[in-house]
């Protein structure tokens, strides 16, 4: 499934660019005056090859999954609040579900690794395939058929969802500890040093972000997670819900729909999702600049400008909310700007 998958995924259209580009031109305002708004348009344009899309339904989706790292000391708030979050976000009280009604997003909340029996829940989609991952520092967080089963879930939800005619998908994640592999998964992937590429995640001390620091290195040393196999990494010291971010990535890319990246978490399934397949990175909007250090390591990586930057760390896909409003202004203004000759104008 994988495999065709990427096969799918196309190298954005210059024709289409070159269209869009004239358009914005005999819109109303001076030559690029509008900036990134007008760079929003055009990649919507050659993303959906469609000269006047429209987003329609927009989804967020929070994938949700626990780590046996946790049992290292890594994070300030122990695993059980993953699963207490995600129920807060089913009650619709979180940080995503009021920055999402302000996007007018839905926000789907997957469980795909969270250490916890939820049962029949309404708006929960069940996609379990770990009771979260093992403790890297002692071996493997996953199998790969695992990992590779995670990546699929991203896969399918992002056929079902743009079928049902979503236009605009986000990326979201809650999982504590979930920095951690994430760490990992930038250093191996970008060849950094660990210290680099570490930060205090929900907040820790100076002593604890330094055992952080060696537990990623001792991690990486026992695994020894091929940078060149992007899945080995993943099931290495990967996590189940950035294997599914990495998935929904490349299905909206095989789809041709666009997909707004959140912070340090997300980021770090775009980077599983870019090293299966480069072009996947034409399709992404990087939604913000996160103050996790290895964040704008993983963006230069990637060749991604972050919307915004306000120095948010909270992850749940809440840049991603806020980016997405940005994102349909300029194609508001793309679709709905008078151009000159409607105006009576002169150019």
């Amino acid at each position: 499934m994988l495999g065709e998958t990427l096969k799918k995924i196309r190298p954005l259209s210059e024709e289409y660019a070159a269209k869009a580009e004239m358009r914005l031109d005999n819109l109303t305002k001076p030559l690029r005056s509008l900036g990134r708004l007008e760079e929003f348009a055009r990649r919507l344009v050659m993303i959906t090859e469609n000269l006047m899309p429209e987003l329609g339904k927009k989804a967020i989706f929070t994938f949700a999954g626990d780590h046996g790292v946790a049992d290292e000391g890594v994070s300030a708030y122990p695993r059980v609040v993953t699963g207490q979050m995600v129920l807060n976000f089913l009650k619709g009280g979180a940080a995503i579900n009021v920055l999402a009604r302000h996007a007018g997003s839905e926000v789907v909340v997957v469980d795909i690794g969270v250490d916890h029996d939820f049962g029949e829940m309404n708006g929960l989609l069940s996609r379990k395939i770990v009771r979260g991952t093992k403790n890297m520092r002692k071996g493997p967080a996953m199998e790969r058929s695992k990992a590779e089963a995670c990546v699929r879930v991203g896969i399918e939800l992002a056929e079902v969802y743009a079928g049902k005619g979503y236009g605009i998908f986000a990326t979201g994640d809650m999982g504590i500890a979930n920095t951690t592999p994430s760490a990992a998964i930038v250093a191996v992937l970008t060849g950094r040093p660990v210290p680099e590429v570490t930060g205090r995640g929900t907040g820790i001390s100076d002593d604890a972000l330094q055992n952080k620091i060696r537990v990623i290195e001792d991690s990486i040393a026992l695994n020894k997670p091929d940078p060149q196999d992007p899945l080995d990494v993943l099931a290495k010291v990967g996590g189940a819900e950035i294997g599914g971010i990495a998935g929904l990535i490349i299905g909206a890319a095989a789809h041709r729909v666009p997909v707004i990246v959140d912070g340090f978490i997300s980021t770090a399934g775009a980077l599983i999702a870019s090293s299966l397949e480069p072009l996947t990175k034409d399709y992404m909007f990087a939604a913000h600049n996160s103050v996790e250090v290895g964040h704008r390591v993983m963006l230069g990586k990637l060749g991604l400008r972050p919307i915004l930057g306000l120095d948010m760390r909270l992850g749940e896909g809440t840049g991603a909310a806020l980016a997405m409003l940005l994102i349909e202004a300029g194609l508001k203004i793309y679709r709905e700007m008078a151009t000159f000759a409607d105006a009576g104008v002169s150019q």
